[in-house]
Protein backbone atom coordinates (compact mmCIF):
# COMPACT_ATOMS: atom_id res chain seq x y z
CA UNK A 1 0.00 0.00 0.00
CA UNK A 2 1.07 3.34 -0.53
CA UNK A 3 1.86 6.56 1.53
CA UNK A 4 -1.53 7.77 2.75
CA UNK A 5 -2.10 10.73 0.66
CA UNK A 6 -3.86 13.96 1.95
CA UNK A 7 -6.65 13.90 -0.47
CA UNK A 8 -7.72 11.38 -3.41
CA UNK A 9 -10.59 12.58 -5.65
CA UNK A 10 -12.32 9.62 -7.40
CA UNK A 11 -13.51 11.15 -10.75
CA UNK A 12 -12.68 13.34 -13.43
CA UNK A 13 -15.30 15.57 -15.11
CA UNK A 14 -15.07 19.69 -14.46
CA UNK A 15 -16.12 18.86 -10.65
CA UNK A 16 -13.15 16.18 -9.94
CA UNK A 17 -10.86 18.31 -12.26
CA UNK A 18 -11.47 21.92 -10.67
CA UNK A 19 -11.13 20.21 -7.51
CA UNK A 20 -7.79 18.56 -8.36
CA UNK A 21 -6.89 22.18 -9.44
CA UNK A 22 -7.59 23.78 -6.27
CA UNK A 23 -6.46 20.73 -3.69
CA UNK A 24 -3.33 21.15 -6.01
CA UNK A 25 -2.37 24.71 -5.52
CA UNK A 26 -3.30 24.06 -1.80
CA UNK A 27 -0.26 21.94 -1.54
CA UNK A 28 -2.01 19.53 -1.04
CA UNK A 29 -0.63 16.66 -3.59
CA UNK A 30 -4.26 15.27 -4.93
CA UNK A 31 -4.51 11.90 -6.52
CA UNK A 32 -7.41 12.09 -9.13
CA UNK A 33 -8.61 8.34 -10.21
CA UNK A 34 -9.97 9.52 -13.11
CA UNK A 35 -11.62 6.17 -14.42
CA UNK A 36 -11.06 3.91 -17.22
CA UNK A 37 -11.83 4.46 -20.95
CA UNK A 38 -13.88 1.54 -21.40
CA UNK A 39 -16.31 2.58 -18.90
CA UNK A 40 -19.78 4.27 -19.85
CA UNK A 41 -20.37 5.70 -16.27
CA UNK A 42 -16.42 5.96 -14.95
CA UNK A 43 -14.52 7.62 -18.26
CA UNK A 44 -11.87 10.05 -17.65
CA UNK A 45 -13.41 13.65 -18.88
CA UNK A 46 -17.15 11.93 -17.54
CA UNK A 47 -20.25 13.49 -19.83
CA UNK A 48 -18.45 16.07 -21.28
CA UNK A 49 -15.88 13.74 -23.66
CA UNK A 50 -18.86 13.11 -25.54
CA UNK A 51 -20.08 16.45 -26.19
CA UNK A 52 -18.67 17.90 -29.21
CA UNK A 53 -19.29 22.21 -29.01
CA UNK A 54 -19.52 23.81 -25.68
CA UNK A 55 -20.59 27.80 -25.97
CA UNK A 56 -21.81 28.58 -22.72
CA UNK A 57 -18.57 28.07 -20.34
CA UNK A 58 -17.09 31.45 -19.43
CA UNK A 59 -13.75 32.35 -20.84
CA UNK A 60 -14.58 30.66 -24.73
CA UNK A 61 -15.98 33.45 -26.51
CA UNK A 62 -15.62 31.28 -29.68
CA UNK A 63 -16.51 27.75 -27.90
CA UNK A 64 -14.49 24.78 -27.37
CA UNK A 65 -15.11 21.10 -27.56
CA UNK A 66 -15.55 19.05 -24.58
CA UNK A 67 -12.67 16.77 -24.68
CA UNK A 68 -10.35 19.76 -25.40
CA UNK A 69 -12.16 21.44 -22.43
CA UNK A 70 -11.16 18.57 -19.91
CA UNK A 71 -7.73 17.84 -21.25
CA UNK A 72 -7.05 21.68 -20.58
CA UNK A 73 -8.35 21.21 -17.09
CA UNK A 74 -6.22 18.21 -16.50
CA UNK A 75 -3.35 19.94 -17.89
CA UNK A 76 -3.70 22.78 -15.21
CA UNK A 77 -4.20 20.50 -12.47
CA UNK A 78 -1.07 18.67 -13.16
CA UNK A 79 0.82 21.96 -13.84
CA UNK A 80 0.19 22.36 -9.73
CA UNK A 81 0.97 18.62 -8.31
CA UNK A 82 -2.06 16.67 -9.54
CA UNK A 83 -0.82 13.16 -9.87
CA UNK A 84 -3.89 10.73 -11.99
CA UNK A 85 -4.73 7.44 -12.19
CA UNK A 86 -6.50 6.05 -15.34
CA UNK A 87 -8.45 3.11 -13.77
CA UNK A 88 -11.90 3.05 -12.14
CA UNK A 89 -11.95 2.65 -8.27
CA UNK A 90 -13.72 -0.76 -7.07
CA UNK A 91 -14.03 -1.03 -3.42
CA UNK A 92 -13.70 1.46 -0.66
CA UNK A 93 -13.51 1.76 3.67
CA UNK A 94 -14.69 4.95 4.78
CA UNK A 95 -15.05 3.44 8.05
CA UNK A 96 -11.89 4.94 9.65
CA UNK A 97 -9.85 7.52 8.75
CA UNK A 98 -6.79 7.36 7.04
CA UNK A 99 -9.48 6.28 3.87
CA UNK A 100 -9.10 3.53 2.07
CA UNK A 101 -10.13 3.17 -1.78
CA UNK A 102 -8.70 -0.02 -3.65
CA UNK A 103 -8.21 -0.30 -7.70
CA UNK A 104 -8.80 -4.01 -7.83
CA UNK A 105 -6.08 -5.70 -5.57
CA UNK A 106 -3.86 -1.85 -5.28
CA UNK A 107 -4.80 -0.11 -2.46
CA UNK A 108 -4.80 3.42 -1.70
CA UNK A 109 -5.21 5.62 1.31
CA UNK A 110 -6.15 8.86 2.30
CA UNK A 111 -7.40 11.76 5.31
CA UNK A 112 -9.91 13.07 2.93
CA UNK A 113 -12.33 12.34 0.09
CA UNK A 114 -13.61 14.20 -2.72
CA UNK A 115 -15.92 11.96 -4.15
CA UNK A 116 -17.56 13.89 -8.14
CA UNK A 117 -17.80 10.15 -10.10
CA UNK A 118 -20.98 11.96 -11.93
CA UNK A 119 -24.19 11.12 -13.86
CA UNK A 120 -25.30 9.69 -16.75
CA UNK A 121 -28.38 10.48 -18.92
CA UNK A 122 -30.39 7.57 -18.98
CA UNK A 123 -30.68 6.58 -22.88
CA UNK A 124 -33.29 4.35 -25.42
CA UNK A 125 -30.60 1.82 -25.75
CA UNK A 126 -30.59 1.99 -29.32
CA UNK A 127 -27.35 1.26 -31.51
CA UNK A 128 -27.71 4.94 -33.61
CA UNK A 129 -26.80 6.62 -30.14
CA UNK A 130 -23.39 6.35 -29.71
CA UNK A 131 -23.21 7.09 -33.47
CA UNK A 132 -25.25 10.69 -33.21
CA UNK A 133 -24.89 11.70 -29.95
CA UNK A 134 -24.10 15.30 -30.56
CA UNK A 135 -24.31 15.13 -34.10
CA UNK A 136 -28.67 15.84 -33.70
CA UNK A 137 -29.02 13.52 -30.10
CA UNK A 138 -28.67 15.70 -26.78
CA UNK A 139 -29.41 14.87 -23.39
CA UNK A 140 -29.35 18.54 -22.39
CA UNK A 141 -31.57 21.56 -23.64
CA UNK A 142 -29.62 23.91 -22.39
CA UNK A 143 -26.33 23.09 -23.68
CA UNK A 144 -27.35 22.11 -27.25
CA UNK A 145 -30.62 24.12 -27.87
CA UNK A 146 -29.24 27.07 -29.62
CA UNK A 147 -27.92 24.82 -32.19
CA UNK A 148 -31.30 23.85 -33.23
CA UNK A 149 -32.33 27.62 -34.20
CA UNK A 150 -35.42 27.04 -36.86
CA UNK A 151 -35.08 23.46 -36.67
CA UNK A 152 -38.24 20.16 -36.43
CA UNK A 153 -36.88 18.71 -33.51
CA UNK A 154 -38.56 16.00 -30.56
CA UNK A 155 -38.13 15.64 -27.08
CA UNK A 156 -38.59 12.17 -25.53
CA UNK A 157 -40.25 12.04 -21.85
CA UNK A 158 -43.35 12.63 -20.05
CA UNK A 159 -42.07 13.97 -16.89
CA UNK A 160 -41.47 18.02 -15.76
CA UNK A 161 -38.25 17.40 -17.06
CA UNK A 162 -39.29 16.69 -20.43
CA UNK A 163 -41.58 19.53 -20.49
CA UNK A 164 -39.28 21.50 -19.19
CA UNK A 165 -36.95 21.14 -22.06
CA UNK A 166 -39.71 20.81 -24.94
CA UNK A 167 -40.66 24.16 -23.70
CA UNK A 168 -36.95 25.59 -23.13
CA UNK A 169 -36.78 24.62 -26.91
CA UNK A 170 -39.54 26.44 -27.99
CA UNK A 171 -37.34 29.42 -28.01
CA UNK A 172 -35.36 28.12 -30.71
CA UNK A 173 -37.15 25.44 -33.19
CA UNK A 174 -39.87 26.10 -35.30
CA UNK A 175 -41.67 23.00 -34.00
CA UNK A 176 -41.10 20.56 -30.89
CA UNK A 177 -42.79 17.22 -30.81
CA UNK A 178 -43.21 15.52 -27.37
CA UNK A 179 -43.02 11.69 -27.56
CA UNK A 180 -44.18 9.86 -24.52
CA UNK A 181 -44.83 5.96 -23.84
CA UNK A 182 -48.33 6.88 -22.28
CA UNK A 183 -51.77 9.19 -23.28
CA UNK A 184 -50.74 10.88 -20.69
CA UNK A 185 -48.39 13.38 -19.24
CA UNK A 186 -46.20 12.33 -15.98
CA UNK A 187 -45.17 16.14 -15.37
CA UNK A 188 -46.83 18.15 -12.56
CA UNK A 189 -50.32 20.21 -13.07
CA UNK A 190 -48.38 23.45 -14.01
CA UNK A 191 -45.74 22.13 -16.33
CA UNK A 192 -48.94 20.15 -18.20
CA UNK A 193 -50.85 23.28 -18.75
CA UNK A 194 -47.38 25.11 -19.96
CA UNK A 195 -46.88 22.16 -22.34
CA UNK A 196 -50.42 22.32 -23.98
CA UNK A 197 -50.49 26.12 -24.13
CA UNK A 198 -47.66 26.29 -26.12
CA UNK A 199 -48.13 26.32 -30.07
CA UNK A 200 -44.71 25.20 -30.76
CA UNK A 201 -45.65 22.11 -28.66
CA UNK A 202 -47.18 18.70 -30.90
CA UNK A 203 -47.63 15.65 -28.72
CA UNK A 204 -46.62 12.27 -30.11
CA UNK A 205 -48.64 9.83 -27.27
CA UNK A 206 -48.59 5.83 -26.97
CA UNK A 207 -45.78 5.94 -28.94
CA UNK A 208 -41.37 5.04 -28.41
CA UNK A 209 -38.45 5.75 -30.50
CA UNK A 210 -37.14 2.22 -32.20
CA UNK A 211 -34.95 3.88 -34.09
CA UNK A 212 -32.63 6.64 -35.51
CA UNK A 213 -32.04 7.68 -39.00
CA UNK A 214 -28.60 9.68 -40.71
CA UNK A 215 -25.21 7.96 -40.58
CA UNK A 216 -23.16 11.64 -39.22
CA UNK A 217 -26.05 13.32 -38.45
CA UNK A 218 -29.58 13.23 -37.30
CA UNK A 219 -32.02 13.01 -39.96
CA UNK A 220 -35.28 12.00 -38.51
CA UNK A 221 -36.31 8.54 -36.21
CA UNK A 222 -38.99 6.26 -36.22
CA UNK A 223 -41.41 5.63 -33.92
CA UNK A 224 -43.66 2.64 -32.67
CA UNK A 225 -46.88 2.50 -31.74
CA UNK A 226 -47.32 1.16 -28.33
CA UNK A 227 -50.57 -0.55 -28.76
CA UNK A 228 -50.70 -0.97 -32.50
CA UNK A 229 -47.58 -1.29 -33.56
CA UNK A 230 -47.28 0.67 -36.07
CA UNK A 231 -44.38 2.77 -37.12
CA UNK A 232 -43.98 6.47 -38.25
CA UNK A 233 -41.02 8.09 -39.05
CA UNK A 234 -40.92 11.93 -38.10
CA UNK A 235 -38.23 13.84 -39.90
CA UNK A 236 -36.83 15.71 -37.48
CA UNK A 237 -32.99 17.15 -37.49
CA UNK A 238 -32.69 16.99 -33.61
CA UNK A 239 -33.74 14.68 -30.62
CA UNK A 240 -33.52 15.28 -27.06
CA UNK A 241 -33.65 12.71 -24.59
CA UNK A 242 -35.31 13.36 -21.26
CA UNK A 243 -36.08 9.95 -19.37
CA UNK A 244 -33.84 10.58 -16.25
CA UNK A 245 -30.13 10.39 -15.18
CA UNK A 246 -28.65 7.92 -13.08
CA UNK A 247 -25.90 9.06 -10.56
CA UNK A 248 -22.80 7.08 -10.57
CA UNK A 249 -23.19 6.03 -6.80
CA UNK A 250 -23.09 2.14 -6.68
CA UNK A 251 -19.97 2.26 -4.96
CA UNK A 252 -20.96 4.42 -2.28
CA UNK A 253 -24.26 2.60 -1.34
CA UNK A 254 -24.74 1.66 2.52
CA UNK A 255 -21.88 4.20 2.90
CA UNK A 256 -23.03 7.60 2.54
CA UNK A 257 -26.06 9.10 1.71
CA UNK A 258 -28.16 9.18 -0.45
CA UNK A 259 -31.69 10.56 -1.79
CA UNK A 260 -34.71 8.09 -3.14
CA UNK A 261 -33.18 8.56 -6.56
CA UNK A 262 -29.24 7.68 -5.40
CA UNK A 263 -28.02 10.57 -5.76
CA UNK A 264 -25.53 11.84 -2.98
CA UNK A 265 -26.94 14.03 -0.17
CA UNK A 266 -24.73 16.95 0.77
CA UNK A 267 -24.65 19.42 3.75
CA UNK A 268 -26.81 22.79 2.75
CA UNK A 269 -24.35 25.18 1.51
CA UNK A 270 -21.56 22.80 2.02
CA UNK A 271 -19.74 19.59 0.28
CA UNK A 272 -19.90 17.70 3.34
CA UNK A 273 -21.55 14.14 3.09
CA UNK A 274 -22.76 12.40 6.22
CA UNK A 275 -19.11 11.17 7.09
CA UNK A 276 -16.88 13.71 8.06
CA UNK A 277 -13.61 13.88 5.92
CA UNK A 278 -16.06 13.21 2.57
CA UNK A 279 -17.00 15.09 -0.15
CA UNK A 280 -18.98 15.38 -2.93
CA UNK A 281 -19.61 17.43 -5.88
CA UNK A 282 -21.01 17.75 -9.41
CA UNK A 283 -23.35 16.06 -11.00
CA UNK A 284 -23.63 13.32 -8.59
CA UNK A 285 -24.88 15.31 -5.85
CA UNK A 286 -26.44 17.66 -8.16
CA UNK A 287 -30.23 16.59 -9.97
CA UNK A 288 -30.90 20.24 -10.59
CA UNK A 289 -28.61 22.26 -12.62
CA UNK A 290 -26.09 19.32 -14.20
CA UNK A 291 -24.46 21.81 -16.45
CA UNK A 292 -20.32 21.98 -16.82
CA UNK A 293 -20.27 25.36 -14.89
CA UNK A 294 -22.16 24.34 -11.70
CA UNK A 295 -20.43 20.98 -11.30
CA UNK A 296 -16.96 23.33 -11.44
CA UNK A 297 -18.26 25.45 -8.94
CA UNK A 298 -18.97 22.78 -6.98
CA UNK A 299 -15.70 20.99 -7.44
CA UNK A 300 -14.22 23.98 -6.33
CA UNK A 301 -16.40 24.06 -2.67
CA UNK A 302 -15.04 20.41 -2.32
CA UNK A 303 -11.70 21.47 -2.46
CA UNK A 304 -11.93 24.54 0.06
CA UNK A 305 -13.82 22.43 2.09
CA UNK A 306 -11.38 20.08 1.94
CA UNK A 307 -8.39 21.99 2.82
CA UNK A 308 -10.00 23.61 5.68
CA UNK A 309 -11.88 20.20 6.96
CA UNK A 310 -7.95 19.11 6.99
CA UNK A 311 -6.58 22.31 8.50
CA UNK A 312 -8.99 21.59 11.62
CA UNK A 313 -7.60 17.98 11.91
CA UNK A 314 -4.09 19.28 11.98
CA UNK A 315 -3.64 16.73 8.83
CA UNK A 316 -3.19 19.33 6.38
Amino acid sequence: MSSTRKVIIIGSGPAGLTAAIYTARANLSPLVIEGEPSSTSDQPGGQLMLTTEIENFPGWPTGITGPELMQNMREQAARFGAEYLTEKVTRIDFTARPFRVWVRDAEFSADSIIVSTGARSLMLGLEAESRLLSHGLSTCATCDGFFFRGHEIAVVGGGDSAVEEATFLTKFASKVTLIHRRDTLRASKIMRDRAHANPKIEFMWNHTVVDLLGDDRLTGLVAQHTETGALTTLPVTGLFLAIGHRPNTDLFTGVLDMDDNGYLVTQPNSSYTNIPGVFACGDVQDHTYRQAITAAGSGCMAAIDAERWLEAQHAG
